[in-house]
């Protein structure tokens, strides 16, 4: 028997993912926000990093995740998202910091990449990976325009925030902008995260046009779900 975990379906592993990153996994009602406490929130990240919030926001309400001893201090700032999210920074010291949202997508049905346009799956410590692809927390998807030469044309890299929810990140090469490469790229990757599993999920800003066109094109719509965060520092 394979030592594999079984795949759960999609909307078990969506669940499992929100339950393990923010610390829950229902949310309250519309209009309303729930406060949980997670370990999360005070240990290092898929990078090392500390965030010391994490939130995801639908139609159905919004669950924010905060450090286990401010719990109380920060549902005690109201139920409405905006006005908990003014009163965030002070609560758990961190003046000067902002409240965001971002765009949150993920997928169940990517869309096919193009067989012109496909990368290498490789370790982070492979000497051809691109600086930037180094710092994740797994192997990372690596197109190559040229692979004799060893070109890199863009590069695809898993956030693995826990065993269920992998987070894809893309940067394509200036010299190699509009060839395709992000759009074929991260929808292999997703397929890859789907075969193992999990969720694939996708972040942008919300004037990030060019990403929201890629992530539209790789099968990952908007369907009003928003990732909540506080900034000022801290990595993405």
């Amino acid at each position: 028997m394979s030592g594999r975990p079984p795949i759960e379906p999609i909307p078990e592993r969506l669940a499992r993912h929100l339950d393990a990153w923010l610390g829950a996994a229902t949310l309250p009602g519309a209009g309303r926000v729930f406060v949980v406490g997670s370990t999360n929130r005070v240990t290092p990240g898929w990078d090392g990093a500390i965030r010391p919030v994490a939130g995801v926001e639908t139609l159905s309400g919004a669950i924010l995740s905060v450090p286990p001893d401010s719990v109380r201090d920060v549902a005690a700032l109201g139920t409405d998202l905006d006005t908990v999210g003014a009163g965030l920074a002070d609560v758990l010291g961190r003046p000067g910091w902002r409240f965001g949202r971002g765009i949150f997508r993920w997928s169940d049905h990517p869309t096919p990449p193009r067989p012109d346009r496909l990368g290498v799956w490789v370790p982070t410590d492979d000497p051809r990976v691109p600086e930037w692809l180094r710092p994740f927390n797994g192997d990372v998807l690596v197109g190559f325009a040229d692979a004799a030469r060893q070109v890199v044309a863009a590069g695809v890299g898993r956030k693995q925030h826990d065993r269920f929810g992998h987070e894809l990140a893309v940067v394509t090469e200036e010299g190699h902008r509009g060839e395709g490469w992000a759009r074929s790229l991260v929808s292999q990757a997703a397929q890859r995260v789907l075969d193992d599993g999990a969720i694939p999920t996708y972040f942008h800003a919300p004037d990030n046009h060019a990403s929201a066109r890629t992530a539209e094109a790789c099968g990952f719509p908007d369907i009003g779900w928003r990732v909540l965060g506080l900034f000022g520092g801290t990595p993405g």
